[in-house]
């Protein structure tokens, strides 16, 4: 059984990397395995189970709802401009300032593809105004759309804190610090990269190509309500507790709310939106949990995971390394990490300290290591949307990015496990 099983697990992540749909996968090959194990009511009830989640479900969808409001209201957009504004002023670190600045706008708006779309809009012309090259400014904003790992809206930490027996904050508080070091080391890095290119400065762009950037009107007011939520989750977090605790879909909806008041927008349209972003957090987030659950049950029951452990237990470098890079090379070459994250958690996770490990340290290197190597996979959707804005080939992000991901992935991994 355990043979099949592995067959099964090598062909399940073969036909995601050849983007096959990654839920219908998931769910037919962790039904097969139950089925070989002699269990099929497992899996479909792991399944079933994912949509009544109360620690991930409202989580994810009202997340998501903000989010299509901010974009709707054009409050993300405003946000983009008033930063990438200030980091013209400052030319010397364009480069790893253009990094960290989609990093952290990807706390805030943690869809990668949304991101890339909202910040590389903007900040990719004004990159290529001041003279850097079209691939380096699109590989910079790509670099940066792993910020989501710090998002409380990232389906895997509300998975994590959940297996952890915590709330979110204090599982994204674990790792915070040890992300930023990395992601800061891996925007030096990209700036030297462009250096030695040659990259960082001289090319010209026509007048047309910036028109956009130059006559944008930034409203500062509207700029600010994306970040609004996430302040309010720092200040009520049991770290600071400046006020009373408050839950991230509530975060998420008072979000909503002032942005509905200060933009005064179509409120039947900025309504549909909400729920819009809600539906598709349920269908494309939710599911996908549901589907790798079913998935990871699959692997308990055909005596997949019991093997696994077992060789974990037996050295601890081995479950560092796989936590790392075993999400890492399967977003690298799928342009998601999520399925391999997902699996990762469901199965292994729960059981860290049994190879010496604590459940959110394993289960957020999971996660981390799978954001960061879709940041040089030539087939990520929001790789796909950076490169058709700069003009460029998605494997020009791949060759540079690749040396900042894999640091990247090597400094977290040694500073959290």
């Amino acid at each position: 059984m355990i043979i099949a099983g592995v067959v099964l697990i090598v062909l399940t992540f073969a036909a995601i990397v050849k983007n096959y749909e990654t839920r219908l996968v998931l769910f037919i090959s962790g039904i097969i395995m139950c089925f070989i194990g002699g269990d099929v009511g497992a899996g479909i009830t792991s399944f079933i189970n994912e949509f009544t989640n109360a620690g991930l479900v409202p989580t994810i969808c009202t997340v998501l709802g903000f989010s299509y409001v901010m974009e709707y209201t054009t409050c993300s957009k405003h946000m983009v401009y008033l930063i990438s504004s200030i980091l013209k002023k400052c030319k010397v670190i364009m480069i790893p300032g253009a990094v960290l600045v989609t990093f952290f706008i990807n706390i805030a708006l943690p869809s990668a593809a949304g991101c890339a779309a909202a910040v590389g809009v903007l900040l990719i012309p004004s990159l290529i105004y001041s003279g850097v090259h079209p691939a380096m400014a699109a590989s910079a904003v790509f670099l940066g759309t792993w910020g989501s790992v710090m998002s409380p809206g990232l389906m895997f930490n509300p998975q994590v804190a959940q297996l952890a027996g915590t709330d979110v904050m204090t599982v994204i508080g674990r790792f915070s610090l040890q992300v930023i070091i990395a992601a800061i080391a891996a925007a030096i890095i990209l700036a030297i990269i462009a250096v030695v290119k040659k990259e960082n400065s001289g090319y010209i762009i026509n007048a047309a190509e910036a028109k956009e950037v130059e006559e944008f009107h930034l409203n500062y007011l509207y700029a600010i309500i994306p970040i609004l939520p996430l302040v309010l989750l720092i200040i009520s977090s049991k770290q600071l507790h400046l006020i009373p605790y408050i839950s991230v879909p509530v975060a998420m909806i008072i979000g909503t709310a002032i942005g509905f008041v200060v933009t005064r927008p179509n409120v039947k349209q900025a309504t549909k939106q909400f729920f819009k972003g809600m539906g598709d957090g349920m269908g494309d987030v939710v599911g996908l949990i549901a589907a790798a659950a079913c998935f990871t049950t699959g692997m308990t029951v055909i005596g997949i995971t019991g093997a696994l452990i077992d060789v974990m237990k037996n050295s601890q470098q081995i479950a560092q390394i796989v936590s790392a890079f075993g999400p890492f090379l399967i977003g690298a070459l799928s342009g998601s990490g999520n399925a391999a994250a997902l699996a990762f958690n469901g199965a292994i996770t729960p059981h860290a300290a049994d190879f010496g490990y604590g459940i959110i340290e394993l289960g957020s290197m999971a996660q981390i290591g799978a954001g960061l190597g879709r940041c040089m996979s030539p087939v990520a959707g929001a790789g796909i949307i950076i490169a058709k804005m700069a003009n460029i080939n998605p494997l020009e992000l791949t060759k540079r990015n690749a040396i900042p991901t894999i640091a990247a992935t090597i400094i977290v991994m040694l500073l959290l496990l």
